[in-house]
């Protein structure tokens, strides 16, 4: 028996929500397990940004291929992402030399920020407003982030699996480590067996055709790909794999500490994607992405240098109480500014640009921790979402979407 609030949801929203809800418990996990096994392994700081890199740029590829090439169909899309997924999940725990590991990531679409960003979002993304109106387009797309972080809570707390069979008897003598990645494979297959259930209706494009952008549209969207890989080259600079690793080497924390950490993060991001909704139909999209990402870039900074794991935990969960809540507005805004049949192509442009910012990013980042110092990452990372806050507000503050016209009047 469902929730009444449940029930009355159409049934193609409650499965993107389920299968969205496992992926990122998924992506939660190898976010943060990822970069403890490769350092485990004993792989510096420059080989694990090149293994993170390499699994972004897979995602990157998928992204392109989901944006453009719709002749499968998103069900079956999501279907073989998921399945693909997994294959590199359970290959991970076979191979040990950097470049192999750099290949299983990228063909296994490995996602080492501990968020889940790639080309299943996006078709999610671009299916879920079928499933509502305007008025309604960004509370759904609220709740599918707040499931997601829900997710990415859950995944992080899971990453201790290895700390906790380290310490029963039981499973001293099992490797903790590839069992996790074993349930990271399971939790992409149990969301990859609820797509075929999705009704053909929400498909917003026939998979034999293939959607195409008003001049308008096309306008628009370059300003904001422009925009957002600006944002994505200072994302790509904070992985949850290579967060991990600072937090490991700054202050020797392992990874049930960590997995707690990112947990609580994650249940702070899951919140706050409510009170995006909420904010958002008070005072805008825009005004909402700006106000609230612009603060958190300056918390990042001060993680960076603060003194003990304690001080420097404090001050990463209240930036990540705020960092997110420019998730579901900036992709309800994405989509109020296009065509329905545009909003797979836009969604998936988007970000593309941040997948191949954030793939490109690690490779300097993990040069930067091992060579010169584990903080300037984030310092860098920090003025780069800075100047991207503040050419947001200034270049879409007067690009209101529908239902803000319509209150206006």
């Amino acid at each position: 028996m469902l929730p009444p609030t449940l029930a009355r949801w159409p049934a193609d929203r409650r499965l993107i929500l389920a299968a969205a809800f496992l992926r990122a418990t998924a992506v939660g996990m190898v976010g943060v397990l990822s970069g403890l096994h490769l350092a485990r392994l004993g792989l510096s700081g420059s080989q694990i940004g090149v293994v993170v890199g390499a699994g972004l740029a897979g995602n990157a590829l998928a992204t392109a291929w989901a944006m453009t090439d719709r002749r499968l169909g998103a069900r079956r899309l999501l279907v073989l992402l998921s399945v693909a997924g997994a294959a590199g999940g359970v290959a991970l725990t076979r191979f040990e030399h950097p470049l192999a590991l750099a290949l299983v990531a990228f063909l296994g679409m490995m996602n080492g920020m501990g968020r889940d960003r790639g080309p299943a979002l996006v078709l999610e993304q671009a299916l879920l407003p079928s499933t509502t109106d305007d008025a309604g387009r960004t509370g759904a797309l609220a709740v599918h982030s707040l499931v997601q972080d829900a997710g990415h809570a859950l995944g992080s707390l899971l990453a201790g699996l290895p700390a906790w069979l380290a310490a029963v008897p039981a499973g001293r003598h099992t490797d903790g480590m590839a069992v996790s990645l074993w349930v990271y494979a399971a939790l992409l297959l149990a969301g990859a067996a609820l797509y075929p259930r999705l009704s053909g209706a929400i498909e917003p494009v026939a998979p034999e055709r293939r959607a195409s952008l008003t001049p308008a549209s096309r306008r628009v969207l370059w300003k904001i790909c422009a925009l957002f890989g600006l944002d994505g080259l200072g994302g790509g600079f904070l992985t949850g794999a290579l967060l991990a690793y600072f937090f490991f080497e700054r202050f020797g924390v392992g990874p049930g500490t960590v997995g707690a950490l990112f947990f609580a993060a994650r249940v702070l991001n899951a919140g706050s994607h409510l009170l995006a909704a909420w904010l958002a139909k008070r005072i805008g999209l825009v005004n909402t992405m700006v106000w609230t990402h612009l603060p958190s870039s300056l918390l990042l900074v001060t993680v960076g240098f603060a003194p003990s794991f304690a001080v420097a935990a404090a001050l990463f969960l209240l930036r990540e109480g705020l960092v997110e809540m420019d998730v579901p507005t900036r992709a309800s805004y994405v989509a109020a500014v296009v065509r329905p049949e545009e909003r797979a192509f836009a969604g998936g442009a988007t970000l593309l640009v941040r997948l191949g910012a954030w793939a490109a990013a690690p490779f300097l980042a993990g040069a930067l921790m091992e060579g010169r110092s584990l903080a300037l990452p984030l310092v860098v990372a920090a003025a780069m979402k800075i100047a991207y806050d503040l050419l947001l507000w200034s270049a879409f503050r007067h690009l209101r979407p529908p239902e803000e016209r319509a209150r206006a009047g």
